[in-house]
């Protein structure tokens, strides 16, 4: 057998590698980070497209494209041209009937140019009164018999797209076929309202006259809406020209249908096109400034395009309460953008819906929210860009991903006990079944006493508190991001390297509060006047009083001095300046933390002299570092100097 190979042109590639969606909440996580919730960041990330091999346009970008093709539309389209055209071929038939009245001297040719002279201006009453004229011309003749066939097939075409071929030739057997068409079409309709309509009916309709529905609809609901949408463009043309226009060509069409037979149908189908879909835009005018004329038919479909890229836009927006990418419609996109657009479109779809359904994304009480896998994705995250600013060896020394989650193998075993988090020894495991099982069984089956896992010997463990401030001023310097970052990082680092330490993270403000890993990257700063520091250490000595056999880490992060501390009656109490008795009662957790032996280390994200003076206080007092970092370094800062106490340890 032969075998052709090309490129792959129906759909996405089916053998392109899936997008990230781990990508995909890393680019989300700096927004979110930065203060935004997870619905806005996911919005921004599908405006902006989806990076990477796949490089997906975003909805910014289609809603581009929609308003490029809504203004193209609109310049390049003339409601009039049918009526236009008619004129022209009004006034045609007319000059060549004059032209062969001029020679004959007789009172019969003077009284035929007597009542051409008294026809009047209105171009549909004209052609009615010309319906019953005798042409002397057969040129004439032929011109006005052009003239009904074009109005005929632009007043069909107008209704059903794709009429005006099916009529190009004139035929009374084809028009005798869409009369019963029409007809069908509203017993159908009548049968559908009374609850008689069924499936084969429709079936049966379309194998009768599917040529005269180029969109080939599957059942009666979408063929009622393809042509209510028609119906409604037909209704906004004759709303967008001027009165007088309106008129002429209103009569043009009344008077079309009335000759071809079809109005009473028309009206009996219009009544019930409209009942069924109220909703359209049926009288709204549409702006156009086209300058070449454009057919009846054609301009109908423009209308018709405009209204569809005008619901396009609004979907695409993706600005009112509850939108979903499931509310932008695939065929609108196809129709408007092409079959590339359906793709990025499915992309973007696939990304939003694979984030809920991996588990990073959750809607909670119509909120959507951070799950904590979500959370500890942001933190590795968050890791991996610090270490990627440390250097290189460095880096090889703690980027590691096979170390046992109680300490280091020692290379023996021993029974598996309930509690065990060490890893399983899978080959004495899977011994001790073949052992315990019969010698002519080919299968082993295992049981609970059959398990094994590998000893570790404990390292050293360590109690962490790093201590963020969240008062209003980090959000105004642009340190917030940074924070919840560095925050977020050193918690994934002591998960992964240090899973025997105890981290606590102590957020504060006006008062002080332990932050949940759940909470920390959606966390909102505190719009409250204060930075009570005393509070904060505080709660962070109870952490180290829980933990007495652990070595004790303490880190601060804060841009300012402490301007509150907690009274006995359990209020915070705010002055600016920071008065005497806040800097005692602070200094003096400051004094508890070296009595515990507990170094704090002090990150300072502002250069104010009054905060300089108080951390060299702090540094005098407790012998520990202050670090001067700028927000962009504020993580490589803080793991640093973490791993740098826990190699001392």
């Amino acid at each position: 057998m032969a075998y052709r190979y090309g490129e792959y042109h129906d759909g996405p590639d089916p053998l392109a590698p899936p997008y990230d969606v781990r990508g995909a909440l890393d680019e989300m996580g700096d927004a979110i980070l930065s203060g935004s919730t997870p619905l806005d960041a996911l919005r921004d990330l599908l405006k902006r497209g989806l990076p990477g091999p796949s490089d997906r346009r975003g909805l910014d970008d289609l809603l581009r494209q929609v308003r490029q093709r809504r203004r193209e539309l609109r310049e390049n389209t003339r409601l009039d041209g049918t009526l236009e055209r008619a004129r022209a071929l009004l006034d045609k038939a007319i000059g060549q009937e004059r032209a062969e009245l001029f020679p004959d001297p007789s009172d019969d040719a003077r009284f035929r140019e007597a009542a051409l002279d008294a026809l009047p201006s209105d171009t549909s009453r004209a052609i009615q009164e010309l319906g019953s004229y005798d042409w002397r011309s057969q040129a004439a003749r032929q011109t006005f018999e052009e003239l009904r066939d074009l109005l005929r097939r632009e007043v069909l075409d107008s209704q059903f797209r794709g009429m005006r071929d099916a009529l190009a030739n004139p035929d009374p057997a084809a028009m005798e076929r869409v009369r019963q068409m029409m007809s069908d079409l509203n017993d159908m309709l009548d049968r559908d309202a009374r609850g008689e309509h069924t499936q084969e009916d429709f079936d049966q309709f379309m194998q009768k006259y599917r040529d005269m529905f180029p969109e080939n609809p599957r059942n009666l609901e979408e063929l009622v809406d393809i042509l209510a949408r028609r119906a409604a463009a037909t209704q906004r043309l004759l709303a967008s020209l001027t009165p007088q226009q309106r008129e002429e060509l209103a009569g043009l069409i009344d008077q079309t249908l009335e000759q071809a037979g079809l109005s009473e149908q028309m009206r009996r189908l219009g009544n019930a096109l409209y009942s069924r879909r109220p909703d359209l835009a049926w009288n709204t005018p549409e702006r156009v400034s086209g300058d070449e004329p454009t057919g009846m038919g054609d301009a109908v479909t423009a209308l018709q395009d405009l209204a569809d890229l005008s619901d396009l836009e609004t979907a695409l927006r993706q600005d009112y309460p509850g939108a979903r990418l499931d509310d932008i419609d695939e065929d609108a996109i196809r129709r408007a953008l092409g079959r590339s657009a359906v793709d990025d479109l499915d992309a973007l779809r696939q990304v939003e819906r694979e984030l809920e359904e991996q588990g990073y994304l959750r809607r909670h009480r119509g909120k959507l929210e951070l799950t904590p896998k979500a959370v500890r994705r942001l933190g590795e995250t968050a890791l991996r860009r610090v270490f990627s600013s440390l250097d290189s060896g460095r880096r090889g020394d703690h980027d590691q991903r096979d170390a046992g989650k109680a300490g280091e193998l020692t290379g023996s075993s021993r029974p598996w006990r309930f509690g065990d988090e060490q890893p399983i020894d899978v080959v004495r495991t899977v011994v001790n079944g073949v052992r315990r099982g019969t010698s002519h069984s080919r299968r082993v089956s295992l049981t609970v006493d059959d398990f094994e896992v590998a000893e570790t010997e404990r390292r050293s463990a360590a109690a962490v508190c790093l201590l963020v401030d969240l008062s209003y001023s980090m959000a105004l310097r642009g340190t917030w991001a940074a924070a919840k970052q560095t925050a977020l990082a050193l918690q994934a680092l002591v998960a992964s390297k240090f899973p025997q330490d105890a981290v606590q993270i102590i957020g504060f403000s006006n008062y002080a509060r332990v932050l949940q890993a759940d909470e920390l990257a959606g966390l909102e700063w505190d719009m409250v006047q204060g930075t009570n520091l005393h509070h904060a250490l505080l709660i962070a000595g109870r952490h180290l009083d829980r933990h007495p056999d652990f070595e004790p880490v303490v880190l601060v992060v804060t841009d300012g001095e402490p301007t509150a501390h907690l009274m006995r009656s359990g209020v915070p109490r705010f002055e600016w300046p920071p008065s005497a008795e806040t800097l005692e009662l602070t200094l003096a957790e400051v004094d508890k933390m070296t009595r515990r032996r507990a170094t704090l280390n002090v990150f300072m994200l502002a250069a104010d002299e009054r905060l300089k003076d108080f951390v060299n206080e702090v540094a005098r007092r407790n012998g520990g570092r202050v670090f001067s970092a700028s927000a962009d370094r504020l993580g490589e800062y803080v793991v640093s100097d973490f791993l740098k106490v826990r190699r001392s340890r």
